[in-house]
């Protein structure tokens, strides 16, 4: 599901911002993007978030600003000292046609160095960041809750149609084998009568009930109920647990009972209403890739 979050606050005259961002996906899969002085949190920021949340493309954007003295880097003198000297010896600065720029020099590999208590900004980091993380997910949850709430109402409403449906299919199947015994009477009748024979019951007995045994979609009927009775579970939202991958499978079970109706039923009615419950399943499919 789509969701936004942030959070920041001011520590020690640090000034650390965390934002999360989601969207749709099968399965959970983590960008976070930290300052590099602070990688070494990302394996932490990636387990706190996976302990939130179960779906979805996140990315974590996490920055801090010090404006405190602590944010200086520090000069290594000595190799400062050792790059002066060997400019010294370039025959142009030696002879005064070409002078030094200092603050050239301080781009050179070695001169400026991170400071010496890089472990314990790298502490005050994480006391900051996780908590923030930690808010931030907060938001992105409550987003995520209000465009459930009307994803909910939508597979709720497909649930009914395709309840509705299976209802009539379940009615109108008995009736298909009774409308064959009828034809299948009427066309006997009226050959034999013409040919001068007759057909013993046993045998037209046998027929019918071959067609009841090739068209019977009781079984199917009764699993994709079944199927129903569980979706209808899953999205009343009474379970604390992530539900999207489990609606997701639970579709393509609906699906497969839906096409075997399908096939096995010659009846243009039942063929109808099975075309719309697929329709309606292909629905729910699309809509549960958004689910948590």
């Amino acid at each position: 599901m789509t969701g936004f979050g942030e959070a920041s606050a001011q520590v020690d005259g640090v000034h650390y911002f965390v934002e999360v961002r989601s969207l749709n996906s099968k399965f959970l899969k983590a960008i976070i993007r930290l300052p590099d002085a602070y990688q070494g949190l990302e394996a932490e920021m990636e387990s706190a978030l996976r302990r939130r949340l179960a779906r979805g493309t996140v990315t974590v954007t996490a920055s801090c600003t010090d404006v405190t003295e602590g944010a200086a880097m520090e000069v290594n003198y000595r190799a400062l000292e050792r790059y002066i000297e060997q400019m010294h010896k370039a025959p142009q600065v030696a002879s005064g046609k070409l002078s030094i720029d200092v603050a050239s020099l301080l781009n050179l590999p070695g001169v400026l160095q991170p400071p010496t208590d890089e472990e314990a900004r790298l502490q005050r980091a994480r006391a900051a960041f996780l908590p923030l993380l930690d808010k931030a997910c907060d938001g992105l949850i409550r987003m995520r809750e209000v465009e459930g709430k009307s994803l909910r109402q939508d597979l709720a409403a497909h649930g009914e149609l395709i309840a509705e449906l299976l209802r009539k299919i379940a009615e109108r199947g008995p009736t298909v084998v009774r409308d064959y015994e009828t034809r299948l009477k009427s066309r006997i009748e009226m050959m034999l009568a013409q040919a001068n024979l007759r057909v013993e019951p046993v045998e037209l007995i046998r027929e019918i009930a071959v067609y009841a045994e090739k068209t019977d979609i009781a079984e199917e009927i009764s699993r994709l109920s079944g199927h129903m009775e569980q979706f209808g579970q899953l999205i009343s939202g009474t379970s604390d647990r992530p539900v999207g991958r489990t609606l997701d499978f639970l579709a393509q079970e609906m699906l497969r009972e839906a096409n075997t109706i399908a096939s096995k039923s010659p009846d243009s009615e039942i063929s109808r209403a099975s075309v719309e419950i697929k329709s309606a399943i292909d629905r729910i499919k699309e809509q549960v890739q958004n689910v948590e």
